[in-house]
């Protein structure tokens, strides 16, 4: 696959309706056993972003995910996008390239955005998310942000696209709530949840346009 037609692709399909709910659903978690989180909130959803940044690397088309330090709460140890929170007065586009800045090195002027997915309802932390897609024109020089990013792992789009790369098998969220889990295995690390959800939304798009 060429990462530039795939740019030109995308650029266009994504100023298009998209499959939304219909490509999230799949990968959704369900809370098997008796111990079930409570995910009730009575504040309306923070905004925030994700970066889904595509590049090539050794022939491949690539993007990065962060893996989080094992910290007890909702997304401790897990596998995410680099992204977070809108500072006041930012559009989404902002928030994504400065979260990816601020997270693992990626300068915003080193990227070409191209669009964004549908907005995605993250209900453990009560946030609402924009994940948008950008191209790099060539590998960026990750520089993990310590305190946040234990390890960057690079995606291969190309296995993302496999018609066997959802697996589903039981894990334990927050280091106490069953869920049986679709996810992707991406550099022998379960990805799972919202970060698998959007993702899928992604590789479903990439699917139709081949």
């Amino acid at each position: 696959m060429n990462l530039t037609a795939l740019a030109n692709q995308l650029r266009q399909r994504l100023t298009q309706p998209l499959p939304g709910s219909a490509a999230h659903e799949p990968l959704r978690a369900v809370p098997v056993g008796a111990v079930r989180p409570d995910f009730t909130h009575t504040l309306p959803p923070r905004p925030g972003s994700v970066l889904i940044v595509l590049y090539e690397h050794e022939g491949r088309i690539r993007f990065p995910l962060t893996k989080r330090h094992d910290y007890l709460g909702a997304h401790g140890g897990q596998i995410s996008l680099p992204g977070g929170k809108a500072e006041p007065g930012e559009e989404a586009v902002q928030t994504a390239l400065r979260e990816g800045h601020e997270e693992i090195g990626i300068i915003p002027n080193d990227l070409e955005v191209l669009g964004r997915l549908s907005d995605f309802f993250v209900i453990p932390s009560n946030f609402m998310i924009v994940p948008v897609v950008a191209v790099a024109k060539a590998r960026p020089l990750f520089i993990p942000q310590e305190r946040e990013v234990e390890k960057i792992i690079e995606g291969d789009l190309d296995l993302l696209l496999r018609d066997d790369a959802v697996n589903v098998e039981e894990i334990l969220a927050a280091k106490k709530y069953p869920m049986r889990a679709p996810h992707f295995k991406i550099e022998g690390e379960i990805v799972w949840g919202a970060t698998a959800m959007m993702l899928n939304e992604l590789r479903v798009i990439v699917k139709e346009l081949k």
